[in-house]
This record gives C-alpha cells, structure tokens and sequence, in this order.
C-alpha cells in the first residue's frame, strides 16, 4: 500500500519536458510511481485541474541566524519552497570565536538589513565554534523546509586574520592555508558551497567593506582547489564586474570567476541583474557566462524573475520618516498613527518641514524614497510587478493636478496605514521586464535571489518563486510568456543539477518527495503585511502566496490549502552525503 497518491493532476516534472497527466505515488518519503499508479494508499490527494511539480528550491536565502529560533521558514514556505540555502554574499555565522560574535552580526545586519539585536538575543551563541558545529546545530531541528548552508568567506578571514581581515591586506601564505584548511572542513562537514563577496556596495554596519571583497586572486584560487577537493557543493558569488563593470568592453570578474569555477571544477553561480535603465550588461554576461559553458566551465548567472522591490509603508521605512513631526509620532500603533497623520494640522506640518537625518540605514532609506517618490507604485492587491508606467505615484498626481509626495502621504495614511508600496529596481529600469524574460530563458541561468530573511523591512521577493508561475506563465499581457515546464525547471530540476542534489528536484522515482500541488487558475500573490515576530519584539515584511493546495517535504504535507500543518520533516542536507 502507498503511503499517499497525488491522483489526476498535471504533472510537470521539473526535467523541461511537456506536462502530462498522471499520478505520483510516495512511500517512506519518496516517490515510488509517476505515472498510472494502481494500488490503495493510506491518502489520496485529488489534483484534477491542479499542476503538480517538485518542490521549489530557494537558492538564495540568509536564514543564517532565523534556522535558530523559527521552524516555520516563513515567508519562503509560503511560496512552494522545500529547500532553502544559505550563507549566501560571504556573510554567516561560522566559524566564530565566542568573544567575536558581534562582528559576524555587524556583516549581516550591514549587508543584508537584519536587525542586529535580534540576531544578538535569538541565537543561541556559544553553541558553535566551527562550521561543523554550526551545522551539528542546525541538524538538531527539524522545519517545514529543508535547510543547506554556503560556508562563507567573510567570517572565515576575520577567524583566521582578526581586524585585519577589514583592511585589504593580503593574507600571509599560512593564514590562506588555515583558510583552505577551514574551507575543507567545512566542506567535510557537509556544506552546500562557498560563498564569497567581491562587490564593493556591501558594507557592514558599522561602515566597512566585508572582509574578502578586495582580497588577492591567490587566496581565492587556493579556497576554489580545496572546493575541488571536497569534489562537492558550488561556489556561489556577488560581484562588481558581472553587475557594473568599470569597462564598457571588458568584464574581468566574469573571467575571475570562471577561472574559479575551473580550478574547482564545480559550478560557480553569481547574481546577474539589469543594473541601471538601458545597460546591456546582463546580456553580455550571459553571452560570456555561455562561452565559458561552451568550454566546459559550469557558470551559473543567478537571477531573479521580476524587479528587486524596495518596499515602503508606514510600517516600515517610507519618505517622512525623517520629519520632526512624525518622528514625535512614530512609536504610536500603526493604525492611530495613520490617523494622526490625517489630521489636517499634522499633515500640513509634515508634508512642509525638511527632513532631518540622523544616521542609520532607516534614516538613508527614508531619503532614498523621498526622492524616488515619483517612481513607486502601489503593491496594494492584485499586485502588479510589470505595472504600466501610468499607474506610478508621478503619473497619477501629473493627472489629478497635485504634488506626488502630497498624493502618496493620503494614500500611505488611508485606513489603518497598512498599504505598502514599491520602487521597482533593478531589472525595470525601461519599465519592462523583458530582460527578466531574456534571463530566465537563458539554458544556463537559475533563479535565485529571494533574499529570504534578509532586508526584513525594506524588500520581500520571497514570493518570486510564485512569480513564475503567475506572471510569466498565466498573466503576462506586456510581452511574451514563458512556457510553464521552463519555469518549473528554473525553480526545481536546474538549481538540484547545480548542486548534485540527484536525490530531489526531479518528480522521478527514487527521488524524494519534495512536491507542490497548485491551483494554477488561482494562483495569486498576496499584498505585503508587517509581523513583529523577530526574537527581540520587530517586525519584518512577509508576503505569503495563495493556491498552494498542497506542499510535501520528505514525502509529509507541512501545508494544506495554504494553511501550515504543523508537520516539520526539512532537515540538514549536508551536501556530499546522502539524505535521510
């Protein structure tokens, strides 16, 4: 008997090829049958009309201090995601020395916007030195997704060189060989990659360039030969010259990584964007990424599917933030903040006093979005990530005759103040998403770059994993659409390759049963909200997707018509070793 049969639905299969109707058996927490499944089973799942697909893999994630205290792995589980990486950018937590815990924290809230005491106060810190124990941790738990780990190149240099790993020395020969011994362990342990920064806009909070972003060519080749070692796992990589390059002709951190990639002989995957309105550069970087493919050398340009989204509201950073009269306001509760602020005295004081800085990221976001208010758009549902340049705070306030601050104030304080809305970043920059389209067609590109748990009150593309199938799959009116089994490959089949994951990512039996059973027609993501559940009492952005009906890790449904089971069957992937 079957533990579970998924009857009737659509199957599309995570390899590119055509769906096809049929069933999907499992047992013991793998798929036993795909196809014509005859035989009982202890629970049926009935998908007719529904698409049935493996689980999503999140490839880009810092739930590096976030897998010590929550089991949930919202909002990534919410969006069909079964496993998730982290230690993305050269940020993590191992290894570390207990009295430096507060340096790896000052990299992770600089780079990827986590608020640094929560990070303090919810980890368990003092329960790892290494890399293996910071994993030996991690597979102490059990979650609603699986969980790998990038050990990253930050922390290893400050363990190995102290301060001076901030000040663009090099490293003496011993301390590049206690790093390749590091790396090796690290990987010995089971991890998933190794992750490394070379792009110079990452700074931690306290103002300084992460350790490794500088650093000497040799110290990167001898960590890519202990990865070629450990005959396992990616490297995975940000970097200037693949995203801004100083020349309009030459790209030299695309050949930096690729000779990485061949030194390891694994796959090397860095973050590929349309950087600014009309460059190019993401184009010439695929068409370098694939000459490099065609010589043997595994590049993998990692990309997101829609505009990176810098968020605003009331709840979070937002362009008034910086007026004297709202910060005497900015402590009440949101609603009865929002209508204060509608007060015909307090809005006329707000909307005609300067800002006022007072340092800090929130203080620099709030000026980023005064000046951008033109360009946002709302977020409010349906959400629209391709949204006609019409629809922008600029255009309607051109339209109605009144000043877009003054417009996007009314709005942003209606109701309960809960509205949020978007500047549209990087890939939107002529106001389209066919660069995005040109990406994720691209046969050797993965999508990526969710940010999951990190930026927790300034962007939400966790829901990009659901983007696929909505947008460029079902919706898309502004161009052409992308075929559903080239999406579900982009989000399954593809990123498993990458990271010899042979035992998932496919729906094929043997494999384990990572699975997604969605209601295409109904599919849709949901607007942003605000919910202050950080281990210190703040708040972060999540946006949850809807038509999931069901979504299986290791063969256990953890959700069931969008709501969470309570079942927690993710556990560790050491990469190198076989899964449970």
């Amino acid at each position: 008997m079957h533990d579970l049969v998924i009857r009737g639905g659509t199957i599309v299969d995570g390899t590119g090829a055509a769906p096809f109707t049929g069933d999907v058996a499992i047992t013991d927490g793998r798929i036993t049958a795909v196809g014509a499944v005859d035989g009982p089973a202890r629970q049926e799942i009935d998908a007719d009309g529904a698409i049935v697909t493996p689980g999503f893999i999140d490839l880009h994630t810092h739930y590096d201090g976030q897998v010590t205290w929550d089991d949930a792995l919202e909002p990534s589980a919410t969006n069909g995601i079964t496993s998730v990486v982290l230690g993305n950018c050269g940020v993590g937590f191992a290894p570390v020395r207990p009295a430096d815990h507060e340096q790896l924290v000052d990299m992770m809230e600089g780079v990827e916007d986590i608020p640094g005491t929560a990070l303090t106060d919810g980890m368990p810190w003092g329960a790892w030195e290494s890399f293996a124990e910071y994993l030996d941790l991690i597979d102490q738990r059990r979650y609603a997704a699986n969980v790998a780990c990038h050990v990253a190149h930050g922390p290893i240099r400050y363990y190995v060189m102290g301060d001076r790993a901030y000040d663009d020395q090099d490293a003496t020969p011993e301390e590049v060989a206690e790093m390749v011994r590091l790396v090796k362990e690290a990987f010995d342990a089971g991890a998933a990659g190794f992750s490394s920064n070379r792009f110079r806009a990452h700074m931690s909070r306290s103002g300084r360039v992460i350790p490794g972003t500088f650093v000497a060519a040799d110290e990167l080749r001898a960590i890519a030969g202990a990865v070629g070692e450990a005959g396992h796992g990616v490297i995975q990589a940000i970097a200037d010259g693949t995203i801004t390059p100083d020349s309009d002709d030459e790209m030299p951190d695309l050949d930096m990584l690729a000779e990485l990639a061949q030194i390891a002989g694994r796959p090397l995957t860095f973050s590929t964007f349309q950087a600014s309105a009309k460059s190019d550069v993401y184009r010439r970087v695929l068409d370098g990424a694939a000459r490099w493919n065609e010589k043997g050398v595994e590049l993998r340009p990692q990309i997101i599917p829609r505009a990176v989204t810098f968020m605003t509201s009331l709840a979070t950073y937002h362009p008034f933030m910086n007026r004297p009269t709202y910060k005497a306001l900015a402590d009440l509760p949101l609603a009865e903040r929002a209508a204060r602020m509608r007060q015909p005295e307090v809005r006329q004081q707000i909307l005609g006093e300067e800002d006022v800085f007072e340092g800090g990221l929130g203080s620099l976001m709030g000026a980023m979005l005064g000046r951008s208010v033109g360009r946002l758009f709302s977020l409010a549902f349906p959400v629209e990530y391709e949204p006609d340049p019409s629809e922008s705070v600029k255009a309607r306030a051109r339209a109605l005759g009144v000043d877009p601050l003054h417009l996007l104030y009314d709005e942003m304080t209606a109701g309960d103040g809960s509205t949020f809305f978007a500047l549209l970043g990087n890939n939107f920059g002529e106001g389209t998403l066919e660069p995005c389209r040109e990406m994720l067609l691209d046969p050797y590109s993965v999508s990526g770059l969710s940010d999951a748990g990190a930026h927790v009150q300034m962007i939400s593309d966790c829901s990009s994993s659901t983007f696929h199938l909505t947008h460029w799959v079902r919706d898309r009116t502004k161009g052409e659409r992308v075929p559903l089994e080239v999406a579900v490959r982009k989000l399954t089949g593809a990123p498993a390759a990458m990271y010899g994951w042979d035992d998932r990512g496919v729906l094929a039996p043997g494999r384990k049963a990572d699975v997604n059973v969605i209601d295409l027609a109904n599919l849709e993501i949901q607007a942003p909200y605000t919910r202050a559940d950080l281990p210190t009492g703040a708040s972060r952005i999540l946006q949850p997707s809807t038509g999931y009906l069901a979504t299986l890790v290791n063969g256990e449904v953890v959700r069931r018509n969008d709501e969470d089971t309570g079942a927690r069957p993710g556990h560790l992937l050491r990469s190198g070793r076989r899964s449970l």
